[in-house]
């Protein structure tokens, strides 16, 4: 009931209901271009299309494309060129200092680095749009679907609107960011996630039934919500480090006792990479094959081993491989993103500090140490959720469809993004002192009375 009274209190605030109507039907534009399919495709004959990319790599690519990638839609390549620009973005921020220096000019750097985004997602697109309709009559799309042939007005037709309808895709990412609820382009990839769940899950229950395994659909289904709890539990899981703040006095200078200032935390997450190092780990999962399909490999035993053992994403010699990755690449986007020696310094100039711990280098030094401990924990869990649905199409015979949604990247997209919207909607809901969503929410409206 008092969730229903919530929703009730959502409805009444104004501005959060107009969001929340703007982001809902930005959404379903983005949904109804994904089933639009490019000119020159007839689109009664993508059923092979759609086979081919009902599992596997490519049936991960088509759940994040919401099932535009297997419809040869408009949005065929989704918001994806625009997550891979980001990243290389994120990553040459590491290393070239005209990006440093960007990133510590607050919102004007900020802004050059999306215009550089936005350009680099055109360059990712004008290289992958070719290939993906270079790719269509090998993925099972026959020859008298291009109803105008495969010639160069297609290519160029075709390629214009698959990197336009990315770049519109963007757009309506950033204006639902601006003027919706949420993380625009996050929530893009998971209504793209979400579409694909239905039909996932009525095959995968079919098949259940034709055997009558009612109980094991009932299991499947209890497994599902208590991996969706353990990846909350994965997200939402912090080290609280306990931080001291000296009180100012009427002169300005600091109170040196401990004890007369205000005492905080410095929340450090389990998992402060997120879903980024199963990204990593997958793009670098695609190397084994193809080394072992190279031209000095393929035949000899060494590379047809590789071929057969690391094509399959569900196969013993992949996920072993992918888990060590997921934990190295964990470590690695950690370091990165979580600068200790700035927190330090901080914490510092604030006048606070650490009980125990010395403000400056020995500050930032404790929490690099206190980092790398959770980190490993955090990392084997998030490797253990990225390779549980190989586990459970071996041993429980899972379809791989439906499989998908057991862990992994989808699993934790769907996760991390429910639970940032709901936080957002849980701060509006206190500003105006209403019971927020989630459980914390009536302890903050109790203290903010």
């Amino acid at each position: 009931m008092k969730f229903i009274e919530s929703l009730k209190n959502v409805w009444k605030i104004e501005e959060l209901r107009n969001r929340i109507m703007v982001t809902l039907g930005l959404l379903l534009v983005y949904r109804f271009g994904a089933q639009v399919v490019l000119p020159g495709i007839d689109a009664a004959q993508l059923d092979g299309l759609a086979d081919s990319t009902d599992g596997g790599l490519l049936g991960l690519l088509n759940a994040f494309t919401g099932g535009a990638f297997a419809n040869a839609s408009v949005f065929a390549l989704g918001i994806m060129p625009y997550i891979s620009a980001s990243i290389v973005v994120q990553l040459m921020g590491i290393a070239i200092p005209y990006l440093q220096k960007l990133q510590k000019e607050g919102a004007s750097g900020q802004k050059k680095i999306n215009q550089i985004t936005r350009w680099l997602t055109i360059a990712i697109c004008l290289l992958q749009a070719p290939g993906y309709l270079a790719s269509l009559p090998a993925l099972g799309i026959p020859a008298s679907a291009f109803l105008l042939g495969t010639g160069p007005l297609f290519y160029f037709s075709s390629v214009t609107i698959l990197v336009t309808g990315c770049i519109f895709a963007m757009w309506l990412g950033e204006k639902i960011t601006d003027k919706g609820i949420g993380n625009g382009i996050s929530l893009l990839i998971m209504v793209g996630i979400i579409a694909r769940l239905p039909a996932s899950f009525i095959q995968n229950a079919a098949t259940r039934l034709e055997g009558n395994n009612v109980m094991l659909i009932l299991f499947e289904l209890v497994l599902w919500f208590a991996i969706i709890l353990g990846c909350i539990m994965l997200v939402m899981a912090v080290r609280k480090i306990a931080v001291q703040y000296a009180r100012r006095t009427a002169t300005g200078d600091y109170e040196k006792s401990a004890m007369a200032g205000s005492r905080q935390y410095i929340p450090l997450k389990l998992n402060a990479s997120g879903v980024m190092p199963i990204i990593f780990a997958q793009a670098i999962m695609f190397v084994p094959s193809l080394v072992g399909g190279s031209a000095l490999l393929k035949e000899t035993t060494f590379g047809v081993w590789m071929q057969t053992n690391y094509a399959d994403i569900f196969g013993l010699a992949y996920n072993i491989t992918f888990a060590i990755l997921i934990i190295i690449f964990t470590y690695f986007y950690t370091a990165i993103t979580v600068p200790t020696n700035k927190m330090a310094d901080d914490l510092k100039r604030s006048g606070g500090f650490i009980p125990g711990i010395r403000p400056g280098s020995e500050t930032s030094e404790y929490l690099d140490k206190i980092m790398s401990q959770i980190t490993l924990p955090g990392s084997i869990f998030l490797a253990f959720i990225a390779v549980f649905p190989a586990l459970i199409v071996k041993i429980m015979g899972v379809q791989q469809g439906w499989a998908l949604f057991f862990g992994g990247t989808s699993l934790i997209i769907l996760v991390g993004v429910a639970i940032d919207t709901m936080q957002q909607v849980n701060s509006y809901l206190l500003n105006r002192h209403y019971d927020g969503l989630m459980k914390t929410g009536k302890n903050r409206k109790a203290a903010v009375a």
